[in-house]
């Protein structure tokens, strides 16, 4: 069996696999620590804003941008802006991997030969997106609401971080985490939004605007909007 699964034809199933194994790890390990691999993928993530109809409007912080091309369709079909990234791209990796070595299993079996890996990897691909949509689907009807809430990230504007790594200053920006409506906590970038002004650790500050990589924040000015832990 394991020689089966290093054999050259089947190197794009095991680097799939492998990556899927060290995104999973790497979620473990920044989970415990304070700092979820997941909500920091997703601060980074685009917003999508997707209706029955499949259109999908990408908000990239340029106002009235809308598309309905073939890329932003398929990401609507796969669920993203429904389903945590990381939970749709580790769904991806699984199953590409599983379903490209038993099509090679089942090939070598019939007629005593493995598909070249680039070949496998195109009859794959078609078969691993359905079945990415339909784990995805119960995974998001299976998860907590307020982790599959598609949380706006302009809706982040007006709550209260606190810096978690690093010093903020201006075009230099710090890790901070906040909680939005649903109680799920995220990471984002913060700098200041005044030249003279600097956030170090431990700071609570408040998100006054989103850049394209973050977000201009100020120091709390209210203790009533100290972030409740």
């Amino acid at each position: 069996m394991i020689e089966f699964m290093l054999r050259g034809e089947n190197l794009p199933f095991m680097v799939s696999l492998t990556i899927m194994i060290m995104i999973a790890c790497l979620e473990g390990v920044t989970t415990m620590i304070g700092m979820g691999l997941s909500s920091m993928v997703e601060s980074f993530m685009p917003d999508f804003d997707i209706d029955a109809d499949m259109d999908v409007d990408v908000d990239l912080d340029h106002p009235d941008i809308s598309t309905t091309g073939i890329l932003t369709k398929t990401f609507g079909w796969l669920r993203i802006g429904q389903v945590p990234f990381l939970i749709i791209l580790i769904a991806f990796l699984t199953i590409f991997g599983l379903a490209g070595l038993l099509i090679q299993s089942v090939c070598l079996k019939v007629t005593g030969h493995l598909l070249p890996g680039l070949i496998a990897s195109g009859i794959t691909l078609p078969v691993t997106l359905p079945l990415v949509r339909a784990v995805t689907g119960v995974i998001g009807k299976i998860m907590p609401k307020d982790e599959t809430e598609a949380v706006a990230e302009k809706s982040f504007i007006g709550r209260v971080a606190v810096i978690t790594l690093g010093r903020a200053a201006k075009n230099h920006p710090a890790q901070a985490k906040l909680k939005d409506k649903f109680g799920t906590t995220h990471y984002i970038m913060v700098e200041p939004d005044l030249e003279a002004e600097e956030f170090n650790q431990g700071d609570q500050v408040l998100i006054v605007s989103q850049t394209s990589s973050g977000y201009k924040a100020i120091q709390n000015p209210m203790a009533a909007l100290q972030d409740m832990e």
